[in-house]
Parts: structure tokens; sequence; C-alpha cells
């Protein structure tokens, strides 16, 4: 999950990038610019939550006993 997490996030902080600073065009009623930058916070908050998330995340170790045969 934290994978998906880190890479959606990205995603949508490279889209916002692109559609901010690349992309000239204009539109009556929507600014693709505005867009880009709401992209570009949206993608900074999930990531920083993400990496909140996977550092509190607690780990858990399944041992399994095994035992050991020994031949005569």
């Amino acid at each position: 999950m934290r994978t998906s997490g880190i890479g959606g996030s990205l995603a949508l902080l490279a889209l916002g990038a692109i559609l901010y600073f690349a992309v000239t065009v204009e539109t009556s009623g929507f600014n693709i610019n505005t867009a880009g930058i709401i992209m570009m916070i949206v993608g900074a908050i999930g990531l920083v939550a993400t990496m909140a998330m996977g550092t509190t995340r607690e780990h858990t170790v399944v041992e399994k006993d095994r035992s050991v045969v020994v031949d005569p």
C-alpha cells in the first residue's frame, strides 16, 4: 500500500507540474495552471501522509517452529 501511495503522489506532482509549467492553453472559465497547482498540492499532501503512515506502521514478525531431525 505504501508503494502505491508514493507512486500516486509522485504522479500527481508530475502531472501538476506539467500542467502548471509546460501547458499554455487559454480557456474561458477554467484555468489549467490553477488545476496544476491544485494537483501539486494534493500530491505533496499525499506524499507526506504516506510517508508519515509508513513510519508509524508496526511490523509483525512471524516465526515458525522448525524441528531438526538427525539421522542416527
